[in-house]
């Protein structure tokens, strides 16, 4: 049986399911497959921030910062319980850049865009009076602070799958896109699931978001001549045990002129990158090398007092931004832009290149708004005014968790707190009318239980202990192997429709 649909999307990363809740919102057939699980490679790999970009004013890309800016006014509504404001604080060093030049670039980023609505302006503070100077070395006297916003990025992804599905798109995770190829009407493509099922799609349309693969989609799948390249570059973070109590995050400047982060990081840790590195290998499995720790430690070293090393590191992570190509010499300066190529020679074929988390809905927008005209919808963008993604029905996530504790007192805190933001009202109807944890089911270690395995099976397309832990959330960091691996056989078991989600 041959599938018909009107927009075909081939890849289940951020700008992937972005562009498929877009065409389902304005009344288009979706179909989208991920070879992997969402998120699953650069999107859930990022160092977890919507912003603007303060380094790329040095850069000149002030077109570019304006639309992130803006972009992140738009997504703090849509998803207030995976993105939350967050304060940066830069420590000054003189001999790297000068206070005055830092000094007009804040306030540039604090009016670029459509302006500032939200989010406090920057100032400059004296650490000695300041809770972030207490970790700081004592060399450091004076800083700067401003605001941007932290996010959840590979629940970003899948937040916006399951809209996309409550609009109608059909999202197959594990599938992959084998052939497609023009014919007189459309595209053909032939999608193979991990189990070796076959499906025939006829598409109007063909959209190519295959991130670090764009390229190979276009030259071995679809087999269409292009000009267009992409710079693979490597991005490393780590993450060590809690490197200061307060709510701040970091931005070091560093003696190479780069910038590195230290951010608070689910709750007990503290998350330290990123790496810019060239990248030529399979960007399937990128690894973080020996130097890529050390540089990340020294980093932070020329900062707090506490000197961390290798042996602190918990956990580490790298992904592959698939980068436009430009006359850029050193990765670090290469453009985080994207360029959207359509190719109108038959049945459209639209391919994103490029991009950055923050503007993905942006670029969703674009890439809508030339392929529907080419199919005839004339129902034009939406996204921007949209109602919030699931879960983000209440803007005020503290008023939500006090619901959920007050509601539940058997509940930990701890867990009520990862719950609300995680799954926001949603956490509510996972929770049901449990009387206490007794009732959630089996117990997989840390605070997992399996009423919200089933739910993650149930609503988000979880199929793998890796999809739950560590894209899903992040409580790998908790759990220890032998419940990895009893979560590992539930998965593998039939027994999970036994607990109402």
């Amino acid at each position: 049986m041959v599938e018909q649909v009107d927009v075909l999307v081939v890849g289940g990363g951020i700008n992937g399911v972005g562009i498929a809740r877009d065409a389902a919102g304005r009344g288009l057939s979706v179909w989208l497959c991920e070879r992997d699980d969402l998120a699953a490679h650069t999107s859930s790999s990022s160092t977890k921030l919507i912003h603007g970009g303060l380094r790329y004013l040095e850069q000149f890309e002030f077109a570019l910062v304006g639309k992130a800016l803006a972009e992140r006014e738009v997504l703090l509504r849509a998803a207030p319980h995976i993105i939350w404001p967050l304060r940066f604080v830069l420590p000054h060093q003189p001999h790297l850049r000068p206070a005055w030049m830092i000094r007009i670039g804040l306030l540039l980023y604090d009016h670029l865009g459509r302006g500032r609505r939200t989010l406090p302006g920057s100032r400059r503070i004296r650490f000695a009076k300041h809770v972030t100077g207490k970790p700081l070395r004592d060399e450091f006297h004076v800083g700067f602070v401003y605001s941007d916003a932290w996010v959840q990025d590979a629940r970003l992804v899948v937040l916006n799958a399951m809209d996309a599905a409550r609009r109608g798109a059909r999202i197959e995770t594990r599938t992959r896109c084998v052939s497609a190829r023009r014919d007189s009407d459309g595209w053909a493509a032939e999608l193979k699931s991990a189990d070796g099922t076959r499906h025939e799609v006829k598409a109007r349309a063909l959209v190519n978001a295959a991130g670090p693969w764009a390229a190979n989609f276009l030259d071995d799948v679809a087999h269409v001549k292009h000009s267009r390249s992409l710079r693979l570059v490597k991005g490393s973070h780590i993450v060590v045990p809690k490197w200061f109590d307060h709510r701040y995050a970091y931005i070091f400047q560093q003696p190479d002129r780069r910038i590195v982060f230290a951010i608070p990081y689910e709750r007990d840790f503290t998350l330290i990158g990123t790496t810019d590195l060239e990248y030529t290998d399979d960007p399937s499995h990128p690894l973080i090398t020996p130097d890529e720790v050390t540089y990340l430690c020294d980093a932070a070293n020329r900062y707090f007092k506490k000197q961390l090393g290798p042996d602190d590191v918990v956990w580490s992570y790298s992904g592959v931004r698939p980068l436009l190509e430009d006359e850029s010499g050193k990765a670090s300066e290469v453009t985080r832009d994207y360029l959207l190529d359509v190719d109108k020679q038959g049945p459209p074929l639209l391919s994103v290149f490029g991009g950055k988390l923050t503007t993905f809905r942006k670029l969703s927008e674009e890439a809508m708004d030339i392929v529907a005209p080419l199919l005839g919808n004339d129902h034009g963008a939406w996204t921007a005014d949209a109602r919030p993604l699931p879960g983000g029905g209440e803007r005020d996530i503290g008023e939500l968790l006090d619901d959920i504790c007050g509601s539940r007192p058997w509940l930990p805190e701890a867990m009520a707190w990862r719950l609300a933001h995680s799954y926001g009202t949603r956490a509510r109807d996972m929770l049901g009318e449990a009387r206490g944890l007794y009732e959630l089911g089996e117990h997989f270690g840390a605070d997992l239980y399996q009423a919200e395995v089933d739910y993650l099976v149930r609503h988000e397309w979880a199929v793998a202990a890796e999809d739950i832990l560590w894209r899903r959330s992040k409580l790998g960091l908790r759990i220890a192997p032998p419940d990895v691996q009893r979560l590992a056989d539930y998965l593998a078991s039939d027994q999970r429709e036994t607990i109402s989600a």
